[in-house]
């Protein structure tokens, strides 16, 4: 049976010591390693960034030397692939950073969202960072509109949960998710602190990771589940490992 499996992280790629240069950190080199594939195919997909070719052409050098096979799929100002092809042949999807809300309208436009949905469906590993990470989710707090952090709630709903991302950087994030929950806005959430990302087997979190695996057990980044309780948001801490 095909396992379903999405990596949605507050991390993925990282600064090195040399100024525009960045490496896969240990989640997303985890994530390679799980496609099981000798020789992973790689798809990225930057649509929340507009395709920004920097930030495109910093993540296919980061991957040039990890053993790999590395594509995209850009969308401005026309698909440079067919989305159904790109993506079910891939065995990692990697979804950068940017605006979600853009990311939703542009990839319904050209049926991205199916195709994500139909390479989950036959085992493609779905990924990615901040809205690369909201995007699998109900929806979630993000700053797609403004300064001023707004919530959607019409992502693509692959996993029935709301998600918060830069949980522990971003002041605006933790509050406005703790208000979603409780008035009904989101459902059930989860969050990540940066660095830290939440593996799921069809719509079940599995295991909490980490791009620093030296950080404290106890007061280190984590992942979080937030809970609707009598009207009042309840936060639960998940430590770094297996969940269940």
């Amino acid at each position: 049976m095909t396992t379903r499996r999405i990596l949605a992280t507050s991390a993925g790629f990282l600064p090195t010591d040399r100024w525009g240069v960045m490496k896969p950190g240990p989640m997303l080199l985890d994530a390679l390693q799980r496609t099981g594939a000798s020789r992973p195919r790689v798809c990225l997909v930057m649509t929340a960034s507009g395709d920004d070719a920097s930030y495109l052409a910093r993540s296919y050098a980061a991957l040039g030397s990890v053993g790999c096979d590395v594509d995209h799929l850009s969308l401005f100002t026309m698909p440079n692939r067919d989305p159904e092809e790109i993506l079910g042949r891939s065995d990692l999807v990697w979804v950068g950073g940017g605006s979600v809300a853009n990311l939703l309208a542009v990839w319904r436009v050209h049926g991205v969202d199916i195709a994500m949905r139909d390479a989950w469906e036959r085992g493609t590993i779905l990924a990615g960072v901040s809205a690369g990470s909201i995007c699998w989710h109900a929806g979630g707090p993000t700053d797609s509109f403004g300064p001023t952090l707004e919530v959607v709630t019409d992502a693509l709903g692959l996993l029935p949960f709301g998600n918060g991302v830069h949980y522990d950087s971003e002041e605006q994030r933790r509050p406005l998710l703790h208000r979603s929950v409780a008035e009904g806005v989101l459902p059930m959430s989860y969050a990540t602190d940066d660095r830290v990302g939440i593996w799921y087997e069809g719509e079940e979190a599995v295991e909490v990771v980490t791009d620093n695996p030296d950080a404290d057990p106890v007061s280190g980044p984590a992942a979080y589940l937030i809970e609707a309780v009598d009207g009042q948001a309840i936060e639960t801490r998940l430590a770094i490992g297996q969940l269940h």
